[in-house]
């Protein structure tokens, strides 16, 4: 992760780093040897660099707390119980009751963090932050799922942390 973005993040999202379900989330498998605080982290560094890379202008701050937020749902999905079996169509919802119980929200914050899982779930998102994430989200995901070179994405993605 470049020192711009890590930079980016701290300064847009320490609150939300520092938070208990930010703990909760270091201790849930997301994809592989993810979890779902290295996840949110690779995704956020990801929505950054494609919003540069494009040159698209966007919300910073709320692109950050969003794509930060997106996975807040703070349980482990993987435990074998009737609910997670359908994980991917209900986190979404999940993920925003709780980041709005600690966090204020604005409308782009929200909709990135409901809208993300599109199209699996069938509402489009509305602005240009939440489509990043779409897209930032669906690639890092893969990346986790399917390869890549974990140790070292996990090394950087973890400098950010300042308490590991």
């Amino acid at each position: 992760m470049s020192l711009k973005y890590q930079e980016m993040i701290e300064k847009y999202g320490s609150d939300i780093l520092e938070s208990e379900g930010m703990s909760i989330e270091k201790k849930c498998i997301q994809h592989g040897v993810f979890s779902v605080y290295d996840h949110s982290l690779f995704v956020t560094s990801m929505c950054l660099r494609i919003s540069n890379m494009m040159k698209i202008k966007v919300n910073e701050r709320a692109l950050v707390r969003g794509a930060l937020l997106h996975d807040y749902f703070l349980y482990d999905w993987h435990e074998p119980t009737k609910a997670n079996r359908i994980h991917g169509f209900t986190h979404p919802k999940k993920a925003l009751l709780n980041a709005e119980k600690e966090f204020k929200l604005d409308k782009i914050e929200k909709n990135m963090i409901h809208r993300h899982m599109f199209p699996l779930t069938p509402i489009p998102p509305r602005y240009r932050e939440s489509i990043i994430l779409c897209i930032a989200d669906k690639i890092c995901a893969t990346y986790e799922t399917v390869g890549g070179f974990k140790r070292r994405i996990l090394k950087k993605i973890r400098r950010v942390d300042r308490n590991a």
